[in-house]
């Protein structure tokens, strides 16, 4: 039987959108640390994280002048293609060149396709890379009519994890009560597994509407929501990255053909906090002991899964068994069973916002309108307090309520807005 290779795939690592390409950003891929970085702000490479002189981190250089990454240890320099560009200890000249095959940093192919920077894990394999298609979505179309945004988030499980919750669609109800689901009108929900390789899983439901889900392994998990005789339609494009032992990331996309305006209207970032932050935050506790509760057990009679609601997770887990032997690329790995505490396993700032260029941003913007407001409650209330009485009942009564109201506000967005990119607190006894 043939084994599943989880190198030889394509990986969407980040939105193109969060990348900032004026520093190297780091990334954790199959227990392997990675940098992105580009040399003209259009195109992104991909390295491993260590650079080849005494294995510093790469992510901790710049980009210099040239267009080159530097490493910060040494100040050694790389271009676009991995080559040694600039030994500064070098007392040779022809140091480089004679060893230049030595010197190289290690790259790993990567593409930009549907707004998403993709990474093949195999640097030894860029051939192969080459004609291997992209794990995409038909829905990340515009010429469709299709609309999108795009989320990015760690998370404090790991792979199986995340696929076996993804591909669940009976929790959503409960487990997201309130913001996409309603336990009140939660029903029984008839799964059919379609087709099922070392390739692709697919799998359909009926009811309550008519919904196509595809597991293509490692990574894309889609589901294709069709309604109103199938006129609209409704994509969640959800990318499970295996980053480490008891890790994983998402990177989502979400589709849909109708409300196109909506889209634009919508901050991403206002999206994120209120709606796609809550819906994985309503996952984290419940899996993270899940996660714990399981390691040493076999699923098959751990788990009580006799509805017709648990086949696709069922399928998986046999898939898992069958192709992987039941464990990822690093072997088996014991995962801390101690659960963190709540504000650890919720920490929207380091799972979320500083990935995402829109709530990094926002925050950015919210802080420093903060300082604003405190300044001109100080300057107003300071002129106030300086005007003369003939002025102080016109003028000074209006600067007054201003500088309250802009008091107001600002502790509005610090007590209320800002919290929401750090933590939020999800109490399901309380929903």
């Amino acid at each position: 039987m043939s084994s599943f290779d989880f190198f030889q795939h394509w990986y969407p690592l980040l939105p193109i959108e969060d990348i900032d390409p004026h520093q190297p950003t780091t990334a954790t891929l199959l227990d392997i640390p990675l940098v992105i970085w580009t040399e003209d702000s259009s195109t992104y490479q991909i390295f491993l994280d260590r650079c080849p002189h005494r294995l510093a981190p790469l992510s901790e250089g710049r980009i210099d002048a040239n267009g080159n990454l530097m490493c910060s240890y040494h100040g050694w320099e790389f271009n676009a293609d991995g080559e040694c560009k600039s030994v500064p200890q070098a007392d040779n000249p022809e140091l480089i060149s004679k060893q230049s095959k030595n010197l190289c940093a290690t790259v790993y192919p990567s593409r930009q396709e549907n707004d998403l920077l993709w990474v093949w894990m195999d640097a030894d394999s860029p051939d192969i890379a080459a004609q291997t298609a992209l794990p995409l979505s038909d829905k990340i179309d515009a010429s469709k009519g299709y609309v999108w945004s795009s989320l990015v988030r760690d998370l404090a499980y790991d792979w199986q994890t995340l696929v076996e919750n993804v591909a669940d669609p009976s929790h959503v109800p409960f487990a997201h009560h309130g913001i996409q689901g309603n336990r009140d009108r939660a029903m029984p929900i008839p799964l059919n597994i379609v087709r099922s390789t070392m390739d692709i899983i697919e799998a359909q439901v009926d009811k309550p509407f008519e919904t196509k889900i595809t597991f293509e392994p490692p990574c894309r998990l889609e589901y294709d929501i069709s309604f109103s005789g199938g006129e609209k339609k409704i994509g969640l494009l959800t990318y499970c990255l295996p980053v480490s032992p008891g890790k994983s990331r998402i990177v989502a996309q979400f589709p849909r053909n109708f409300a196109q305006r909506l889209n634009s209207i919508v901050p991403r970032w206002w999206d994120h906090i209120q709606n796609r932050n809550a819906v994985l935050d309503g996952d984290m506790v419940l899996l993270k002991q899940q996660e714990s509760f399981l390691q040493d057990k076999n699923w098959k009679t751990a788990y009580k899964m006799p509805t017709s609601a648990d086949r696709l997770v069922i399928e998986f887990r046999n898939w898992f068994d069958r192709y992987c032997e039941g464990k990822l690329p690093w072997g088996k790995v014991e995962i801390d069973p101690t659960l963190e505490s709540r504000e650890v396993l919720l920490d929207r700032y380091h799972q979320h916002t500083q990935h995402c260029s829109s709530c990094r941003n926002t925050l950015k913007t919210i802080q420093r309108l903060q300082l604003i407001l405190v300044a001109y409650f100080a300057i107003a209330i300071s002129v106030v307090a300086v005007l003369p009485d003939s002025l102080r009942l016109s003028w000074g009564i209006y600067l007054a309520i201003s500088a309250l109201l802009g008091l107001g506000i600002g502790a509005g967005l610090k007590f209320w807005l800002m919290p929401k990119f750090y933590f939020v607190d999800y109490v399901h006894s309380e929903r």
